[in-house]
């Protein structure tokens, strides 16, 4: 029982999810209200029939909402020194070979994380370091998982500089469902593991973009948690 509690106290709701969660609360609230007296007023029998089903599916559907702002607070124990840890909780979709035509003009690897909607959707910083530049770029919304989001959806573009020099690409990349992507990394600003990279609303995913010599520690399908799980090591 004590370790439950101290697990709840360490979870709490993001920032980008506190508005529409209690104007949810007051919408459903309101709705369940208005109906209530609307069909008490013309069948009690359906009413008690009707309620709790509608508010059963309305109440449903707010607590996936809360269970998508989630927002986790942890802290990376590890030895962060070359250390590239998940920048997001999902599933590893890719890692390949890729060629980086935008800003590294060669061959990186690319690992790929998708968030489900029924993931954290908070990012966290991948890699100690300094970042050089954010680049946010519109663009379409093609299911998150598929090849082509990674260069032709919404997406932001974070270039972070760790301590040894290594460049390192980080992709927030909007999904079919996801319609904001929310950045707090700045250039020319310190960052470390632990910090929040951003958020991204409903499906979506994450690509890094590593050194072709790094050492990959996971494989597909496996699943990530954000700030946790090492996915690689810079040589």
């Amino acid at each position: 029982m004590g370790e439950r509690i101290k697990k709840l106290k360490k979870i709490r709701i993001h920032r980008e999810g506190t508005s529409e969660l209690l104007y949810g609360a007051i919408a459903i609230f309101a709705v369940c209200t208005g109906l209530w007296y609307g069909l008490s007023a013309v069948s009690p029998l359906a009413c008690h029939i009707v309620m709790p089903f509608v508010c059963g599916v309305l109440a449903f559907a707010w607590l996936i909402a809360l269970n998508f702002y989630r927002c986790p607070i942890r802290y990376f124990n590890g030895d962060s020194e070359r250390t590239v840890v998940a920048p997001a909780d999902g599933k590893i979709v890719v890692i390949e070979e890729v060629e980086e035509n935008d800003y590294f003009h060669d061959k990186r690897l690319m690992v790929s994380i998708f968030m489900s909607p029924f993931n954290v959707h908070a990012n966290w910083i991948p890699v100690d370091g300094r970042v050089k530049f954010v680049n946010h770029r519109d663009g379409n919304y093609h299911k998150a998982w598929l090849p082509k989001a990674s260069e032709e959806n919404e997406r932001a573009d974070i270039m972070i500089e760790t301590p040894e020099g290594e460049d390192i690409l980080v992709r927030q990349i909007a999904g079919a469902l996801a319609r904001r992507i929310v950045t707090y990394a700045k250039a020319d600003e310190d960052c470390y593991i632990d910090q929040h990279l951003g958020f991204i609303k409903l499906g979506s995913r994450v690509d890094v973009f590593l050194p072709l010599n790094s050492k990959i520690c996971v494989t597909m399908d496996q699943p990530t948690t954000g700030d946790q799980t090492v996915i690689a090591k810079l040589k």
